[in-house]
């Protein structure tokens, strides 16, 4: 969100464009001048609103073209009964929703679309596509049409978009379809208590977990950064991941080779110990974290893009074990 008053927003509309230019009229030119506006330049704005209005249809135009392409393709697909797909047809596939990602960066066009029911077609056919390429522009134009976005985010959820996004991030065989996938979710679940609440009721948590112990490193990131995310932004949920036995699981996480989303998970450990039963969950003595935090923090000791993971190590250490009394060691006071 922009700081300062000084600081102008783009026009996401025409209206917003109209307000714009009458701010920059009244600017340039002083008080508005009582006799009314001069033909020239009513001329102007004209031509000016005209040009405006033609770049919107414009791309509403290229929109409907997009889809026509997607929904036409898929017809013939279906006509020739299981035949190999053409390459070229996949691609025109693919070079349209690339299209249509990069229109609907502008929210206005993202709503349009989801109107024209782009976002129905994604979820009912090109998600569940043979073609990974297909599946994984499908979730990447997902994404971009979600984000900040509630009447979208909120028609998507109706369409039963998160339940087949999650899927796909759990079992999907390709890792571009599981990575875009996981990205739409965040867009779907992040800042939006419907998109949580549907998340938890297909067990979200879990695919999180199993993301994070993947052999792909940007499931894994993405995986432990939006688990990191939701506890620091959902304190409430701390319970219900612990009882998943989820410290348990971080902890063989940060065992396994180091890697920069150690960070994350790391993260996600100092939310679950503000809890008394993640403290608990972390001290016990089958796991060893005393150790293994004081080890990591030795190794991060010195290297400056570790510094933030380093922070964590200690105030996880800090929060378990330099506050622990003689009685929680089972020592006589």
């Amino acid at each position: 969100m922009a700081e300062g008053g000084d600081r102008r927003r783009h026009p996401q509309n025409l209206q917003g464009v109209l307000r714009l230019a009458v701010e920059a009229g009244s600017a340039s030119e002083g008080p508005a001048p009582n006799e009314p506006m001069s033909e020239e330049r009513q001329i102007w704005l004209r031509q000016a609103l005209s040009e405006v209005c033609k770049g919107q249809m414009d791309e509403v135009e290229q929109m409907k073209e997009c889809l026509k392409v997607l929904r036409s393709v898929g017809n013939r697909e279906r006509e020739r009964d299981g035949e190999d797909v053409e390459e070229d047809e996949e691609e025109q596939k693919e070079s349209a929703m690339e299209l249509l990602s990069e229109l609907c960066e502008n929210l206005d066009n993202a709503r349009d679309l989801m109107k024209l029911g782009g976002m129905d077609l994604c979820v009912s056919s090109l998600l569940c596509h043979p073609q990974s390429g297909v599946r994984w522009h499908a979730a990447q134009l997902i994404a971009t049409c979600a984000q900040n976005m509630p009447e979208v985010q909120c028609h998507l959820l109706s369409l039963g978009a998160l339940k087949s996004l999650l899927q796909l991030t759990d079992h999907d065989p390709n890792p571009t379809v599981r990575v875009k996938a996981l990205y739409a979710v965040s867009c779907l679940v992040r800042e939006l208590e419907a998109g949580l609440q549907d998340f938890l009721s297909q067990d979200g948590f879990s695919v999180l977990m199993r993301g994070m112990q993947s052999d792909n490193e940007k499931l894994r990131t993405k995986s432990a950064f939006l688990l990191l995310n939701l506890l620091s932004a959902h304190p409430e949920q701390r319970e219900t991941v612990l009882s998943m036995g989820m410290v348990q699981q971080l902890v063989s996480v940060i065992r396994s080779p180091h890697s920069s989303f150690h960070e994350h998970v790391l993260g996600a450990l100092c939310c679950l110990a503000e809890d008394s039963k993640g403290v608990e969950d972390c001290r016990a003595p089958s796991l060893g974290l005393k150790d293994l935090l004081t080890q990591r923090a030795k190794e991060l000791q010195g290297k400056e893009e570790s510094q933030e993971e380093l922070e964590f190590c200690e105030r996880l250490r800090s929060i378990c074990f330099q506050r622990q009394s003689p009685d929680d060691n089972g020592m006589d006071r």
